[in-house]
C-alpha cells in the first residue's frame, strides 16, 4: 500500500484541564472546578498563544513542506488549535476534516474526575490500575490503550488509501501522538513505556513522520522549538 508522503502530528495548546486537574489532584480536591465534557472542555488563553506560534511555524515552511490535507479530532481544544494555527500562518488551507477515531483516549465513568474523586466514587480503580499497569487498564466502560491503538490503525489504513502521497497533518491528543508511534513503528509496551518515561506529548508539539521511502519513518518526535519564537 502506498502510504502519505509526510504525516505531521500535532498536539492542541494548552486546555483548561491541563491547568485544572493538576492542581485538584496535588491537593487532594474532589473537584476541579471544571464542568460538562471532555470533549467541549477549551484552550487556556496561553493554549491559544501556543496555537498560533504554530500557526507562524507553518508559515515559515518551505511550499513543498506545507500540509495539503488537515484532520483533526473533533473535541473542542483540537479544532480550536487548528482554527487559530491557519488563521495565525496566514496561508490558504482547505476545511479540515473531522475524525472521531482522533479523539484523546475515553475514560467512561471516570471522565472529569479528579483522583480524589475516583478513590471516592470507584474505590477499586486504583488498585485495579496499579494491578493492569497503565498501559493495560481500562477504566470502567472507557479505553485501555490498545483499544486507541485499533482505532488509529484504522484511522492510517483509511488515510493512505485516500491521501497517499499526498502531505497530512493531524490535529489531536497526547495519546494519539503516542499510539501513532506504536502503531506505525510497530512498538511493544515496554517501547511505549520507554516513550512515555522520556516525557509526557506537550502541548502544541510537533511530531513528524517522513514517507517518502514508501514507509512512515520518524523525523521529530514532540518537539515545541516553534514555541520559543
Amino acid at each position: 500500500m502506498e502510504v502519505v508522503a509526510d504525516l505531521m502530528l500535532i498536539r492542541h495548546g494548552q486546555s483548561a484541564s491541563n491547568v485544572a486537574f493538576p492542581v485538584a489532584d496535588a491537593a487532594g480536591l474532589l473537584e476541579s472546578g471544571l464542568s460538562g465534557r471532555d470533549a467541549d472542555v477549551p484552550l487556556t488563553e496561553f493554549g491559544v498563544t501556543q496555537a498560533r506560534a504554530v500557526g507562524r511555524w507553518l508559515a515559515g515552511l518551505p511550499a513543498d513542506d506545507v500540509p495539503e490535507v488537515v484532520i483533526t479530532s473533533p473535541y473542542v481544544r483540537a479544532r480550536e488549535t487548528w482554527r487559530i494555527a491557519a488563521e495565525a500562518s496566514g496561508l490558504a488551507f482547505d476545511v479540515p476534516a473531522v475524525d472521531e477515531r482522533l479523539v484523546d483516549r475515553l475514560l467512561g465513568d471516570l471522565e472529569m474526575l479528579t483522583r480524589a474523586a475516583i478513590a471516592q466514587r470507584f474505590p477499586a480503580e486504583p488498585g485495579r490500575l496499579a494491578a493492569a499497569g497503565e498501559f493495560g487498564y481500562r477504566p470502567p466502560n472507557g479505553e485501555a490503550f490498545e483499544d486507541v491503538g485499533v482505532r488509529l490503525r484504522s484511522f492510517l489504513d483509511d488515510l493512505h488509501r485516500r491521501h497517499a502521497g499526498r502531505r497530512v497533518v493531524v490535529v489531536a491528543h497526547d495519546s494519539v501522538v503516542l499510539m501513532m508511534r506504536y502503531v506505525i513503528e510497530g512498538l511493544d509496551w515496554d517501547g511505549v513505556a520507554a516513550v512515555a518515561q522520556v516525557g509526557p506529548v506537550r502541548n502544541a508539539s510537533i511530531t513528524r513522520f517522513d514517507g517518502s521511502s514508501g514507509r512512515l519513518m520518524l523525523q521529530g518526535y514532540n518537539s515545541v522549538d516553534h514555541l520559543d519564537t
